[in-house]
């Protein structure tokens, strides 16, 4: 299906991760996150539960299965791009399984390990898939610069004068997977909320934490820490989708993208934050059923800073175990 004709201008291309959406775009594509657009859903919990109907195992990570329903209810979506390697098995599946149901499914393999050559040519086929050339996503990659530039900004306001909440950073960094599907609008909204935090006291936390590992499905984790005095003044997986990075050319963009790959990019990375931020703590979410889970020991080995793991399975808010952790956590931190 990868190979059929070009979708039309305009037309909607789900993303089961961030991938090089620069090629969505010089395509004239609209990227659309199926995370975001499955997690932010009133119906985010029904939707788990619509796709155990449909016969996905209730030992599969609840993601995946938001993901399969939230496209069942979203059929103006007209392909979706699949990173079947560099995200998970469990993806890999998923894309076989859109496939069989007659959606149209494009492939992108992130190298392991990373490795230019292979990188080019997997950013060249993809390119060809979406009916567009590397110029023209060269140039949507200068394009998202300013932008790219702003959301650095966005994040410094976080940790440096704690003028941008812990949340906050979170979601706008998390959506620039997808620039909510319209990177023109989005720029201007991020634009908006800069002016507006930089007006703001600067404010600080008795704890500083990091939140590490994929995005949370809990709800409310942001709110319940600051209720704590806790602030999160570095949000891992969405810092890596704005890539920080910048005056790389797409392929090194793409490669030193920290997610895909192995654990010890994401151990420099980390390393980084805890001595740059001054981060008392790391809280570590872990999605149950998730092969990621087995980076926690590696972590709390190497880093050299106190980590609380959490688990989560579905979009529901905290539960009372989690909560009663998380201040015993933030208790042993507090000055």
């Amino acid at each position: 299906m990868s190979r059929s004709k070009p979708c039309p201008r305009g037309a909607k291309i789900g993303l089961t991760t961030t991938i090089p959406v620069e090629a969505v775009l010089a395509a004239g594509l609209a990227p659309v996150d199926l995370n975001n657009l499955f997690i932010s859903s009133p119906q985010a919990l029904a939707r788990v539960s619509n796709a155990e109907t449909a016969g996905f195992p209730r030992t599969v990570c609840a993601w995946v299965k938001g993901i399969y329903a939230t496209l069942q209810d979203h059929p103006d979506i007209e392909a979706v791009i699949v990173a079947c390697q560099g995200d998970c098995s469990y993806t890999q599946a998923l894309g076989e399984i859109l496939e069989a149901d007659n959606r149209r499914v494009i492939h992108f393999k992130f190298p392991y390990p990373q490795e230019r050559g292979q990188m080019q040519r997997e950013l060249e086929k993809l390119l060809v898939s979406l009916g567009t050339t590397a110029g023209e996503a060269i140039r949507a990659q200068e394009g998202l610069e300013p932008l790219r530039r702003n959301l650095r900004r966005l994040d410094r306001l976080t940790w440096e004068t704690g003028q941008v909440r812990g949340e906050e950073n979170f979601l706008y960094l998390i959506s620039s997977s997808d620039f909510e599907s319209d990177p023109e609008a989005y720029a201007r909204k991020v634009a908006a909320f800069l002016e507006q935090a930089e007006k703001r006291p600067h404010r600080s936390f008795p704890v500083r934490l990091g939140l590490v590992g994929i995005p949370p499905i809990f709800t409310d984790l942001w709110g319940y820490l600051e209720e704590l005095e806790a602030g999160v003044v570095f949000n891992e997986m969405p810092r890596q989708f704005s890539m920080p990075y910048p005056g790389l050319d797409l392929a090194e963009q793409y490669l030193r993208y920290t997610y895909p790959y192995d654990i010890f990019a994401r151990l420099a990375d980390l390393e980084e934050a805890v001595k740059e931020r001054r981060l008392d703590g790391l809280v570590h979410y872990t999605q149950s059923f998730c092969f990621r889970q087995m980076f926690d020991q590696i972590i709390r080995e190497r880093l050299g800073i106190p980590v609380l793991t959490i688990e989560g399975d579905r979009p529901t808010p905290l539960d009372s175990r989690t909560r009663m952790r998380l201040e015993a956590f933030v208790d042993v931190l507090r000055p």
